[in-house]
C-alpha cells in the first residue's frame, strides 16, 4: 500500500510539473487548429469541440514535448483511423493538455483522501483516454474497408469490363459508395489528377490504411501491372481471394469463441447450478440446524 501511494504522489507530482510547463509556454496558435475549432464542431461532439477550446492555449507545447518523430508516427494513425469527428495533430495535442490536467488533478484529489487505486486510474484516464477513441476508429474503418472492398472490386471489374478505362471506372464507382473506402479512393483520384503517378498513388493508400486487403489490393494491381495481365482478370481475382480469406478468418474467429465460451460457462453456470440446486434439496428437506 505504501509503494502504491508512493508511486501515485510521484505521478501527481510529475502532472503538477507538466501542467505548470504547458501554462509557462508561450507559443502561437497554429492555424489548423484555429480553423478546426471554428469550422469542425460539425464533425464532432459538444464535449469533443468544449475540451478542444479549453486545451487550444498548450497543444503547441505538448507538440513540442512529443517531439518530432511522434508527431510523424501521430499523423500515420490519425490517417489510418480516418480523422474521426475531424481529429487533427493539434486537436489531439489539444485534447491530451485537457486529459492531463483533469488525470493528474483528480489523482491529487484521491491521494489526499487515501485512495491510491483510484488515483492509478485518474493518471491512467490522463494518458490514454485520447488513445483509445484513435484505436477505436482504427479498428471500425478497417473493418468497414474489408467489408466493403470484395463488393466494390466486383462492381469495378464490370464498370471496366463494360469499356471504360480503369481511371475513369474507379472514379465513376467511387461516387457510388458511401463510406471510408470511398473517402480513401477519392483521395488517391485527387493525387493522380494532381500528378502522382498511379503507382505512387496506390502505394500511399496502402500506407493510409493498416489492412491486409487493401495491401493485397494494391500489391495485386502493381504486379498485374508489371506483368501485363487483364485488368478485369485482375480484379475478379483479388475479390475471390479476399472473400476466401474473410472466411478463414469467420472460421478461426468461431474456432477461439468455442474455448472462450465454454471456459465463460464453466466459470459462472455450473457454480450458480450447484449453488440453486444444494439450495432447493435444503429447503425441500425441512432441516433445521438452528433447532
Amino acid at each position: 500500500m505504501d509503494l502504491l501511494l508512493a508511486l501515485a504522489a510521484g505521478l501527481c507530482i510529475t502532472g503538477i510539473f507538466y501542467g505548470i510547463r504547458l501554462y509557462r509556454a508561450d507559443a502561437k496558435l497554429p492555424s489548423d487548429l484555429a480553423v478546426a475549432l471554428e469550422v469542425g464542431a460539425t464533425r464532432t461532439s459538444a464535449v469533443g469541440s468544449g475540451v478542444d477550446r479549453l486545451g487550444m492555449r498548450y497543444a503547441p507545447a505538448v507538440l513540442r514535448m512529443m517531439g518530432p518523430k511522434r508527431v510523424n508516427r501521430l499523423r500515420v494513425r490519425l490517417d489510418m483511423a480516418g480523422n474521426p469527428g475531424g481529429l487533427t495533430v493539434d486537436r489531439y495535442a489539444a485534447r491530451r493538455a485537457v486529459y492531463g490536467f483533469i488525470g493528474a488533478l483528480g489523482a491529487f484529489a484521491l491521494i489526499i483522501n487515501a485512495h491510491p487505486f483510484l488515483a492509478l486510474l485518474f493518471v491512467a484516464f490522463g494518458i490514454w483516454w485520447a488513445e483509445v477513441g484513435i484505436w477505436a476508429a482504427t479498428r471500425a474503418r478497417r473493418a468497414a474497408i474489408e467489408r466493403t472492398l470484395p463488393d466494390f472490386l466486383d462492381v469495378l471489374a464490370v464498370v471496366v469490363s463494360a469499356g471504360l478505362g480503369f481511371r475513369q471506372a474507379l472514379d465513376r464507382v467511387a461516387e457510388r459508395y458511401q463510406g471510408p473506402w470511398a473517402d480513401e479512393l477519392k483521395i488517391t483520384l485527387r493525387q493522380m489528377d494532381m500528378g502522382v503517378s498511379r503507382r505512387d498513388a496506390f502505394e500511399q493508400l496502402r500506407k493510409r490504411n493498416a489492412s491486409e486487403q487493401v495491401a493485397q489490393f494494391v500489391t495485386a494491381l502493381q504486379q498485374g501491372e508489371e506483368l501485363g495481365a487483364p485488368i478485369v482478370d485482375t480484379l475478379i481475382a483479388i475479390a475471390n481471394d479476399m472473400r476466401r480469406t474473410d472466411a478463414q478468418n469467420a472460421r478461426r474467429r468461431a474456432s477461439k469463441a468455442v474455448p472462450q465460451a465454454t471456459g465463460i460457462v464453466t466459470m459462472l453456470m455450473v457454480p450458480a447450478t450447484i449453488l440453486l440446486i444444494g439450495a432447493g434439496m435444503f429447503l425441500g428437506s425441512g432441516m433445521n440446524f438452528g433447532g
